[in-house]
């Protein structure tokens, strides 16, 4: 049998100081803003079978987890306005709209945050079209402003790379951000009363205190969970 071939060598670590691209610096300024706003964090674990199993079927026909997720979310906040609000001066902003920004790793470094506009009320194939279309162009800088500074809650899933839990910092002028880490088996409880193995994903939100309490946070993810959990199929509509 032919030898296998040898693994490409590794890129030379970069030396000394490197200038940040501009949309580096742009993070740079954005995580200054955080650091002055007061936030905490709630997580929730959510029980993913049923909606893996939804994609399964969705994945075929272009939708993708992101598409998913952007419209599970949109219901989830199209019953909990506060969570799509942020604070102004001596005020809360509620937006008419639910445009669900998605964080995407830039490949020279820095984050961008693609808009699915009116995520609770456009059908889940449209969400895949516009998800697909939207992400190449971003990695190559060719979105509008209106397609990535929109948002009115933004959702960064690392679940791609197996991690079991993180926190998001909140992005300017949104009131909450919400982290997806990976679904893994994990033995729970069942309704019957016995151990049983499901596929289990922890979410973490964070939320600007000043328009946003712990209970609103508490309460927007739990109606988040019962969709995915128990109403996966209302994704489709």
């Amino acid at each position: 049998a032919p030898a296998p071939a040898a693994a490409a060598p590794a890129a030379p670590a970069p030396a000394g100081v490197v200038p940040m691209t501009g949309m580096q610096k742009a993070v740079v300024k954005n995580m200054a803003w955080a650091d002055s706003v007061p936030t905490y964090t709630v997580s929730r674990q959510i029980v993913t079978d049923d909606f893996d199993a939804l994609y399964a079927q969705l994945k075929p026909k272009g939708v993708t987890v992101s598409a998913m997720l952007a419209k599970a979310v949109g219901l989830a906040l199209a019953k909990h306005p506060i969570m799509n609000s942020n604070y102004v001066e001596d005020g809360i902003s509620y937006n008419s709209d639910i445009n669900v920004a998605m964080a995407v790793a830039m490949p020279d470094g820095g984050l961008i945050t693609p808009v699915l506009k009116n995520a609770d009320t456009t059908d889940i194939y449209s969400l895949g079209r516009a998800w697909k279309d939207l992400v190449p162009r971003a990695m190559e800088g060719k979105l509008s402003a209106d397609e990535f500074s929109t948002g009115t809650f933004t959702i960064s899933n690392l679940g791609m790379f197996g991690v079991s839990q993180f926190v998001s910092i909140l992005p300017p002028n949104t009131g909450a951000i919400l982290a997806v880490a990976a679904s893994a088996p994990t033995a729970v409880l069942q309704k019957n009363g016995m151990m049983g193995m499901a596929k289990v994903m922890t979410v973490t939100i964070t939320c600007d205190h000043r328009n946003i309490y712990g209970a609103d946070a508490a309460k927007f993810l739990k109606d988040l969970a019962r969709i995915i959990e128990e109403e996966p199929q209302s994704l489709l509509f």
